[in-house]
């Protein structure tokens, strides 16, 4: 009997320490620190990123291979936390003395083209740790090129913060450069975009519904102003959701999709409706507590930030959707407008009057001090913050121009994101495609 009872412990011993190592291994997966590209100390990660490898050499130019890395490295240093070394230093090559370089991350990518179609690989490298971080391959048509390497660059953020990129979203905006104000989409990176509105009459206000298919606006084009919305998968067919005489402005879609809440005038006062996604009033939310505009739904769709003068001056306001109650939010400033609640529902950004000039501030649905994002010459309006949460975008008119800009929640790398042609102005964000 004892001399069994040996080697049965001893086994039962190594299963033990073979389930806490397990154990182990899953925590510290589970606790892996993700960076804080919110902080407003962080330091850029340093990321290196060779041409793309032609696996079957059938671009001896490399142009291809180039055009990718140069495309990932764009959307990469979008995000605002990466900064992409300069190919130069290092000639370009799949390998070299990283750590010299000061690098953190190396990405290698491949390619092999199949006919039509085409294969994107793409892996990531922590030099410090000398190891493989990720790995991810996308198999499309040739033609989704750009598509799968933006998608590599989206799982790569994912890779560095818990939560997947943006570089594939769009911004929907108001431009004049026909002469008359229409509606228009670009992508973030300002490389393709869209006009959706050719009414000649002025646009405003455009709105996406949560899934991204469909844009609402408002027009003037039959002489009020009218409430529309165009399906986004296609290009001819827009359809009214509102032509009551008077407002029928700026819609805020509920988080589930079905429902919006717009500011109609229909009895003289301008008061928030909730409506059916056919148009159908479902519900009237304020009455005749001075004007009432500017809505934004919090992400789990129970509470609603608007804006409204009962006070004597615009001011934000939140409504219990359930209740009806509403509390006044801001205190400061003479005129806060434009409210538009973050997607993780920690912040609202708005816009207020400081010294004669609006800028963008947050603040926290419970209130509190608000916290200045914007600070420089010039007005920065329209407030619409980016699908993580992480980014702001807004209007900045300077010197009788205006211009879409975005900045990082903390107030840091304020850019211009399109140089065009015109005015652009009333910019909103996309959710992020499916």
């Amino acid at each position: 009997m004892r001399s069994h009872s040996f080697p049965t412990r001893f086994l039962s011993l190594v299963l033990l320490c073979l389930l806490l190592l397990a154990a182990m291994a899953r925590q510290a997966q589970a606790e892996r620190v993700y960076l804080d590209i919110t902080a407003s100390d962080v330091r850029k990660v340093v990321v290196a990123i060779p041409a793309f490898v032609d696996r079957k050499g059938t671009d001896p130019s490399g142009r291809r291979g180039l055009a990718m890395a140069s495309l990932l490295g764009r959307a990469l240093d979008f995000h605002g936390f990466v900064r992409v070394l300069d190919p130069g230093r290092y000639g370009g090559l799949q390998d070299a003395d990283w750590r010299e370089l000061q690098v953190d991350y190396v990405v290698r990518g491949a390619y092999e083209p199949d006919g039509t179609k085409l294969t994107v690989e793409g892996r990531l490298f922590d030099v410090a740790a000398d190891r493989l971080l990720a790995g991810r391959r996308y198999r499309g048509l040739a033609r989704q090129q750009d598509d799968m390497v933006l998608r590599f660059c989206d799982a790569l953020v994912e890779e560095f913060t818990g939560t997947p990129g943006i570089s594939r979203t769009s911004i929907a905006y108001v431009s004049d450069e026909t002469g008359r104000k229409e509606i228009y989409i670009s992508d973030v990176l300002g490389r393709t975009r869209r006009q959706v509105t050719r009414h000649r009459h002025l646009c405003v206000s455009p709105r996406f519904t949560p899934d991204g298919n469909f844009l609402a606006y408002t027009t003037y084009h039959r002489g009020n102003q009218d409430l529309y919305i165009t399906d986004l998968r296609q290009d001819r067919v827009t359809r009214a959701l509102s032509r009551r005489k008077g407002m029928n402005l700026a819609p805020a879609f509920s988080p589930d999709g079905r429902t919006m809440v717009l500011t109609l005038s229909r009895d003289g006062s301008p008061d928030l409706y909730l409506l059916d996604r056919k148009g159908r009033i479902l519900k009237r939310l304020t009455r005749r507590a001075g004007i009432n505009v500017s809505p934004s739904f919090a992400p789990d769709g129970r509470s609603l930030v608007f804006v409204s003068d009962r006070s004597g001056r615009p001011q934000l306001y939140i409504m219990d959707m359930e209740s009806l109650k509403v509390r006044r939010l801001t205190f400061q400033g003479s005129e806060n407008s434009e409210p538009s609640w973050s997607p993780e529902g920690d912040r609202i950004a708005y816009t207020s009057l400081v010294d004669g000039h609006y800028q963008v501030f947050t603040i926290a649905p419970a209130g509190g001090s608000p916290r200045q994002v914007t600070s420089a010459w010039g007005d920065y309006e329209s407030p619409t913050w980016s699908p993580d949460g992480r980014q702001i975008a807004f209007s900045r008119r300077r010197n009788g121009h205006s211009e879409i800009c975005a900045v990082l929640a903390s107030g840091k790398d304020l850019r211009v994101l399109f140089k065009l042609k015109g005015n652009q102005s009333y910019p909103q964000w996309s959710p992020r495609p499916r």
